[in-house]
């Protein structure tokens, strides 16, 4: 893994493919055929004008009520709920400062305030949005990336989530492009010959968690290239890694 540094503030409309390439020369490398550059879903949000003035927010009624009683900003809950298909809970307990909202986002990943958040955002009273389509965004990064170097690339772009029944957070991807969302091992052998049976990584979500090491959320450190893992491009989605309803034991 190698951080790529010097990456400015990003705005609105801001190119930030060229911006990546000029990190990567600022580092002295060279992308290189089957790199994968692993890039927070800030940055690109930035860049695409997914910023919400709080102060613009007019909330209706069910953003009043979930505000009263989570002891949040209704502002920022009728912005959650506009990016929200569903709320999955809402629960607010003794002693908690500001309650919890589990929401569905609109691409059907499952996480806290709808990824909604006000974490490096560079300015108050401002909340960051998803990318509109990350896998898109992905795309035209990457497609932008190759076009520029000549090279064969991937791109993932992650988000924090909580876990389920497992305490802190690691990123997870949100955004693919060319990378394989799952390796299915599935027919393979262990090391001891044992044949395996449902056996199927989260490639993606591997690199998204291995990139948390190198980004601090005070470091500004976005981007992350890796080099050297076995992979093979293809058409996966982000989307692919949220388990169907069908196969949710736990809904």
């Amino acid at each position: 893994m190698q951080v790529l540094p010097g990456i400015p503030d990003i705005a609105p409309g801001d190119d930030l493919a060229a911006l990546l390439l000029e990190s990567i020369e600022r580092a002295a490398l060279s992308l290189q055929d089957g790199d994968i550059l692993v890039i927070a879903h800030k940055v690109v949000s930035k860049a695409e004008g997914r910023i919400t003035r709080l102060a613009d927010v007019v909330p209706g009624e069910k953003a009043r009520q979930l505000g009263l009683e989570l002891n949040k900003d209704p502002r920022k809950v009728e912005v959650i709920l506009g990016e929200s298909s569903r709320v999955v809970r809402a629960i607010k307990r003794p002693g908690q400062l500001e309650g919890t909202l589990i929401a569905e986002h609109r691409l059907g990943f499952i996480c806290a305030n709808a990824a909604v958040d006000e974490s490096n955002v560079g300015a108050e009273e401002t909340v960051i949005l998803l990318p509109e389509d990350p896998d898109r965004s992905a795309r035209e990064i990457c497609a932008l990336l190759e076009r520029a170097s000549g090279v064969r690339l991937g791109v993932v772009i992650t988000d924090t989530f909580g876990r389920p029944w497992r305490m802190g957070l690691v990123n997870v991807a949100v955004g693919l492009a060319k990378v394989p969302s799952q390796i299915d091992l599935v027919g393979e052998r262990d090391a001891f010959g044992r044949e395996l049976s449902v056996t199927v990584p989260a490639l993606a979500d591997e690199l998204a968690a291995a990139s948390g090491l190198l980004m601090s959320k005070d470091g500004k450190t976005p981007a992350i290239l890796f080099r050297g893992i076995d992979w093979t491009p293809d058409n996966s989605s982000a989307r692919d890694l949220v388990r169907p309803q069908q196969e949710d034991l736990f809904r």
